[in-house]
């Protein structure tokens, strides 16, 4: 997936705008297989993409499971996101989203996994898909923005990412919501009342004054018309060779065949021109009809069609219409592009497996479906009527006491599981007779099958997708579960040992916080390899915020507990360099410490003074709330590099009065949430030696 963050104080980002320019590909290509390994893997983009989407059909049908990975722009659009430990789970969901709304999908791995009972294997086909934003519809709105990580950036440089391949020649796509509007946008744009415009222009023009220049105009029109009509009429039998005139009336109208029918073709006239002509065909020429469609190169192409009759001239409409609808559509179906893989995927309702993917299908999700919802359950809902099915293989290896055991205390990342469970594939040009006793593998791209390669230090989506489906294969092996007896492998939905893993996925690896995507409800993790953890109860949080940079989390605590008494101050931990939380041992207390920062910052007399919170309140700057207001700045859909900017940028200092008096009632009609968390005090000084924030990559 994504590597290590870098500590937030040096983290830094990048702002990508893309605008819909369809830029020359000649030179850019990518190959059907890996270049920068001879690990074999389909390289698809849009150059291929019909080719490999009618092959991948095939295999997603014959599958028995299809696992899939995500390479990504970045993580976290701003370093307090990413502070775990503290994320209430609702929380949690909305800095995700963030995250899922803000950066890009660069690459989509899918890699379809076949029980082969002829050799005892499975079969993988392995895909890499690139692709990329590109607006390929010219009404599909402005051109698309996304965020770009630093660290992921180098991170894919490192590994040999063609970004060239990615943005020249990467599918574009449309999400449903974004087709629907498409498809709107392009109804209005060539629907009936442009195929035949003139049907509302009286109305138009009369409300107008109409100047001579324009009673001479439509009056040369009209003759133009007559001219043309009754040459038509006088030899029907012509072979239309363009019109006589002046140089002026060759260039502004030529005699084409439209449909079977003569027409003329209107040039170099001004939309005003036009609108004139409409209505002198309207108003003198029963047997004459406009029409505006569509010449097959993007351009719009304005026609006086000839008509024998009205019926004719409606059969005309018809098929004007018809032919409209069709081009409109062929164009809709071209923009849609890689979401044909993804409504593949979710038409089959094969089981899709991830490693620690929650943070994928919210891409997957925003990308190809649309818009996330504000809340979690309403995302289970929605994500589950595309993909019933998901199994996360983080979950597996830390739910199954056989795979514990067998992982022995190890990293769960992608790369230590595949290594630990699939030797034996991972290395396959180095081969050991006690490797061979694991569940085995064949990679088939195109026509070729291979069971030795060397894939040196690869990484890219296509093969962590595969990397992902052999250590699920191999878990399953572990389990117990035989691939041999035909039944169980055509049946893994139904079987017993998966069910209590499908369909959960980590929100937090940090807490073990789990979603249950059957349910929506949270699920806490606790398992024997966790360390003991301090509670925390979100309802006793205080967030204190724009405090003097010379204070610490140390020094903070030090004034509370010197205010409070030390043993009712928990922990002081720094959500970044701007904020910290405080935790106090019983709820009530927040509520008297922000009616204490209230009185101090009202009073100024000697005592206040000499009171102990006075260092951390005596600059106007510093802001405090409790809980609920961070949850709220979570779900501003801004992200500014510091908390305390974004909490400005947000409006809760202006709210910090009113956001107090609904937590209190809050804190009357809600339990008191607990749940695990390393309660480590860190100092802003100590942050360059300390890397304490919990990475996404390492719980890859």
């Amino acid at each position: 997936m994504n590597p290590s963050h870098p500590l937030w104080a040096l983290q830094r980002r990048l702002f990508c705008f893309i605008r819909t320019t369809n830029y020359s590909s000649a030179a850019v290509t990518a190959p059907s297989t890996a270049s920068n390994s001879s690990f074999p893997l389909k390289n698809v983009t849009k150059s291929n993409f019909e080719a490999a989407l009618s092959e991948l059909r095939s295999h997603v049908r014959a599958a028995d499971f299809v696992a899939i990975d995500l390479e990504m722009t970045g993580i976290t659009s701003a370093p307090w996101r990413d502070l775990l430990e503290f994320d209430r789970f609702d929380v949690r969901y909305l800095n995700v989203k963030d995250s899922a709304e803000k950066f890009a999908v660069l690459q989509f791995g899918i890699c379809p996994f076949r029980w082969d009972s002829a050799k005892n294997s499975f079969v993988a086909h392995p895909h890499n898909f690139f692709i990329f934003p590109r607006h390929e519809i010219e009404v599909d709105g402005p051109s698309s923005e996304f965020l770009c990580q630093t660290t992921s950036m180098e991170f894919l440089a490192k590994y040999q990412f063609d970004f060239n391949a990615c943005i020249y020649e990467g599918i574009s796509y449309l999400s449903r919501a974004h087709e629907d509007a498409a498809r709107k946008r392009l109804n209005f744009a060539y629907g009936d009342e442009m195929l035949d415009a003139s049907s509302n222009v009286t109305n138009v023009m009369d409300k107008k004054r109409v100047g001579i220049p324009d009673v001479l105009f439509k009056e040369r029109m009209k003759n133009r018309l007559h001219e043309w009509r009754d040459r038509l009429l006088s030899e029907r039998n012509m072979e239309f060779q363009g019109q006589e005139g002046s140089n002026d009336h060759k260039r502004q109208f030529q005699t084409i065949f439209f449909k079977m029918r003569p027409a003329l073709t209107l040039s170099d006239f001004t939309s005003h021109q036009i609108k004139l002509i409409q209505l002198v065909i309207k108003k003198h020429f029963e047997d004459l009809c406009f029409v505006v469609v569509n010449d097959g190169n993007a351009d719009l192409q304005q026609l006086v069609v000839f008509v024998d009759s009205r019926d004719d001239k409606e059969l005309l409409m018809q098929e004007v219409n018809r032919d409209q609808k069709e081009v409109n559509e062929m164009k809709i179906q071209s923009a849609i592009g890689f979401r044909h893989v993804i409504d593949l995927l979710s038409s089959e309702k094969k089981l899709i497996v991830g490693h620690n993917c929650f943070l994928d299908m919210l891409h997957i999700h925003r990308k190809f479906i649309g818009s996330l919802p504000s809340t979690t359950e309403e995302f289970v809902s929605s994500l589950g009527k595309h993909f019933p099915y998901i199994m996360d293989t983080k979950i597996l290896l830390n739910g199954n006491n056989i795979l514990i055991r067998r992982m022995n205390k190890s990293n769960t990342s992608l790369s230590s599981a595949f290594g630990l469970l699939c030797p034996h594939i991972a290395f396959s040009s180095q081969r050991v007779s006690a490797w061979n006793s694991g569940v085995q593998v064949e990679v088939q791209v195109d026509d070729l099958r291979s069971s030795k390669w060397n894939s040196g230090d690869t990484h890219e989506a296509g093969y962590d997708a595969f990397m992902t489906g052999c250590v699920f294969a191999q878990a399953c092996d572990l389990m117990g579960i035989d691939f041999v007896d035909r039944s169980t492998s055509e049946n893994l939905l139904g079987n017993e040992i998966l069910q209590k893993h499908i369909n959960r996925l980590y929100l937090s690896w940090a807490r073990g916080d789990i979603i249950d995507l059957s349910t929506g409800n949270q699920v806490t993790e606790s398992f024997t390899t966790r360390k003991h953890r301090a509670k925390v109860s979100f309802q006793n949080i205080v967030l204190i915020w724009g405090f003097p940079t010379n204070l610490t989390a140390r020094k903070i605590k030090a004034c509370i507990s010197k205010a409070f008494g030390q043993t009712n101050v928990s922990s002081v931990n720094h959500l970044d360099e701007s904020a910290v939380f405080v935790q106090f041992t019983k709820p009530e207390m927040v509520s008297e410490f922000l009616d204490l920062k209230e009185k101090l910052e009202k009073r100024d007399d000697p005592l206040s003074v000499l009171h102990p919170l006075t260092e951390l309140f005596d600059v106007r700057t510093t802001h405090a709330a409790g809980y609920e207001a961070y949850k709220k700045i979570c779900s501003s859909p801004m992200s500014k590099h510091l908390f305390s900017d974004q909490a400005e940028a947000v409006g809760i200092n202006r709210k910090t009065t009113s956001i107090k008096s609904e937590e209190k009632r809050s804190r009357m009609h809600q339990a008191v949430e607990t749940t695990e968390i390393q309660g480590t005090e860190v100092e802003a000084n100590d942050l360059s030696n300390t890397n304490y924030h919990s990475l996404r990559s390492s719980s890859m």
